[in-house]
């Protein structure tokens, strides 16, 4: 069995021959430069262990994973337009650097390539592979909405955040590695239990990120501290903050995060502080990624063909950027 840096690496070489035409020059150039940003492609190596867990690795779990990861980049590109974000990776976002109509159609384009990767799929599996692949993709786009849509909502409770992070977040992880699955000829139960392993790990994933965001060290997190406060943005935090508090708790909390007053971070995370906010998000992601695990555990393979997986899921969760 290989690790994920093995995986990564062999996946990365093979992703940038996986080149675009070279006109319209304007088009390309912005698919090619988004490519290029890198990132750590935990959605592709997902899909080859995945499909390595059931036996050899082969092409098409290769196509598979250069589909998925096209797709990610597809809507990281046109979330950033829905965001305004100006940097990516401490890059220029594709729209900032070429323009919001040329970042769309890349976007499109990075979609379209997908796809024609996939209709190279052993045409006896490519079925299933389709099915599960349009399922997701539209379950992205859900959660992509709902997020948006909770930018003006006044309330949100912690089972609607959840909903929406599992849709936008956790969903593509879940599925890549059933994909991968499906290519090696595991069963439906295995499939299942591989699904749910991503799935729980994927939220697991956003907990410690939001977590990151407001308690990491800005140094090794690579961002702005606080940047989810400073944006009035909802997370597992402060959704939890606002449940735990009294009414006059939630009405100052509330003021705290609509305010553009200097030194607003730290107030609100004096607040959470208050609330053990902090804590109860170390248990909170601690749950679901003992729940990974034990999906895992039930994955009917020999243990020691588990063991890369179940070091690529505490790699997730010791990340600290």
């Amino acid at each position: 069995m290989h690790s994920l840096q093995y995986f990564s690496t062999t996946f990365e070489a093979q992703f940038s021959m996986a080149g675009f035409p070279t006109s319209p020059e304007k088009l390309y150039e912005a698919c090619d430069y988004f490519l290029r940003l890198g990132g750590k492609r935990i959605r592709p190596v997902s899909v080859l262990m995945g499909n390595e867990l059931f036996g050899d690795v082969t092409a098409d779990a290769f196509r598979v994973a250069t589909a998925v990861e096209l797709f990610h980049n597809f809507t990281l590109v046109h979330d950033d337009i829905m965001d305004e974000a100006p940097l990516r990776r401490n890059r220029e976002t594709v729209h900032v650097k070429y323009g919001e109509p040329t970042a769309l159609l890349a976007g499109d384009v990075m979609m379209v390539r997908a796809y024609q990767f996939l209709t190279q799929v052993n045409p006896e599996q490519l079925p299933r592979i389709l099915t599960l692949f349009n399922k997701t993709a539209t379950e992205v786009c859900e959660g992509q909405q709902l997020d948006m849509n909770f930018e003006v909502q006044e309330e949100v409770s912690f089972e609607e955040y959840l909903h929406m992070i599992t849709l936008k977040t956790s969903v593509l992880l879940a599925a890549s590695l059933q994909l991968g699955a499906i290519l090696g000829g595991a069963g439906l139960g295995n499939q299942h239990h591989l699904y749910e392993f991503g799935k729980k790990l994927g939220i697991a994933f956003q907990v410690q990120d939001d977590y990151l965001d407001a308690f990491g060290d800005p140094e090794k997190f690579g961002k702005q501290p606080g940047g989810d406060i400073l944006a009035n943005k909802k997370t597992f935090l402060l959704i939890h903050a606002l449940e735990t508090l009294d009414e006059k708790g939630r009405k100052h909390l509330k003021g705290l995060m609509q305010s553009g007053e200097p030194g607003k971070v730290g107030k609100v995370l004096d607040v959470f502080s208050d609330c053990k906010v902090d804590s109860w998000a170390k248990s909170l992601k601690e749950k679901y990624f003992n729940e990974a695990l034990r999906h895992l555990e039930d994955v009917a393979v020999l243990s020691t063909r588990k063991k890369e997986l179940a070091a690529f899921a505490a790699f997730l969760m010791m990340r600290e950027n």
